[in-house]
């Protein structure tokens, strides 16, 4: 081939190409086969952890890459060959599996002294999609916990009355600098902005070959825009009138736009970006939540929502961006299922 850094297995069909060669000793690999295989994931990462010149290994199914940390002295074409061999052995140990499972579901079993047929093959899935499921339940438990603090908070600061006596107080925060950085913190959050910035990025390079994280990065943004104009429409409520506003704002106020789609369109893209780079998870999701944090906070500083807008808007916007982070990964994991059947 023209790239002496591009190697593939004698009549097969996967690649192992390096992506990320800038560190000695640390490589990433682009590895055809992998993206959306959580089976495969597994047994490179178990084979690969079980040679003494690796240290570190870290695939990922939803990208297709693998990051290996090795002995320095070790090329980047004996580590790709090593993982072309382990690529081929786990072929050869699927087409096993597969006849295996065709004869197994030939087979008859008797239980409660009646005979019935039992089909390995489609009883294991549903096996695994039932604690797929249940995982998904537990990692929803903190998020739903969010949404009632949203919740609540939203209720607590209405029913007492406090959302006027917290905008006097953010207003002696003013001054000339701080009004310029709020007016472009609140820009990056501008529904309009968020809207076209969707859409935009479901048709740009991060997205490539996705097309299923692609569809519902739009539907999130359209979802989520139509929603909130619905909710003002429906509740009505007045903005803020306590100084005179420095930026022009629609009539309605609740719940605030900005802080809906915001946490929706910001939320979903730091997720995608997390799972595709899981080394700087920790990273991504603090700068984001930042992020979300600061649009809010820009809308109470320049006077044109109270807080409960602003919260509200968080609690149904994190509600939505459930949704569809739950629709990704329904459809990801069927897709993963129908491979092993």
């Amino acid at each position: 081939m023209g790239n002496p850094h591009f190697y593939k297995l004698p009549n097969e069909n996967y690649w192992v190409q390096p992506i990320h060669t800038a560190v000695k000793g640390r490589v990433r690999y682009k590895v055809n086969g992998l993206y959306h295989s959580e089976a495969l994931k597994k047994y490179l990462e178990s084979r690969l952890l079980e040679e003494k010149i690796i240290s570190r290994v870290s695939a990922n199914s939803y990208t297709g890459n693998v990051l290996v940390i090795f002995h320095p002295d070790k090329s980047l074409k004996a580590i790709a060959l090593l993982i072309q061999d382990i690529l081929l052995d786990y072929r050869q140990k699927s087409s096993k599996s597969l006849a295996s499972a065709t004869v197994t579901k030939e087979n008859t079993a008797f239980v409660g002294g009646n005979n019935r047929n039992i089909s390995d093959s489609a009883v294991l899935p549903q096996i695994s999609m039932q604690r797929q499921l249940n995982q998904t339940g537990s990692q929803l438990i903190p998020v739903l916990g969010a949404v009632g603090a949203l919740v609540c908070a939203t209720g607590l600061v209405y029913a007492y009355n406090l959302d006027e006596a917290i905008l006097l107080l953010i207003q002696k925060l003013h001054t000339p600098l701080r009004d310029r950085i709020m007016l472009g913190i609140t820009f990056m959050g501008d529904p309009v902005v968020m809207l076209l910035s969707s859409l935009g990025l479901a048709i740009s390079p991060l997205f490539y070959n996705r097309r299923r994280q692609a569809a519902i990065l739009g539907i999130a943004g359209v979802g989520a825009t139509l929603l909130n104009c619905l909710m003002k429409l429906f509740f009505g409520r007045a903005r803020p009138a306590l100084w005179k506003h420095i930026i022009k704002v629609g009539q309605h106020s609740f719940p605030s736009g900005h802080a809906m789609v915001s946490i929706v369109i910001y939320g979903f893209t730091g997720y995608i970006l997390a799972k595709q780079f899981p080394e700087w998870r920790f990273w991504i999701y603090g700068l984001t939540i930042i992020l979300i944090a600061a649009i809010g906070f820009s809308r109470l500083y320049l006077g044109v929502h109270w807080l409960t807008d602003v919260t509200a808007g968080y609690g149904a916007g994190l509600v939505w961006l459930i949704v569809c982070i739950i629709s990704l990964e329904s459809q990801q994991k069927y897709r993963s299922l129908q491979e092993t059947r």
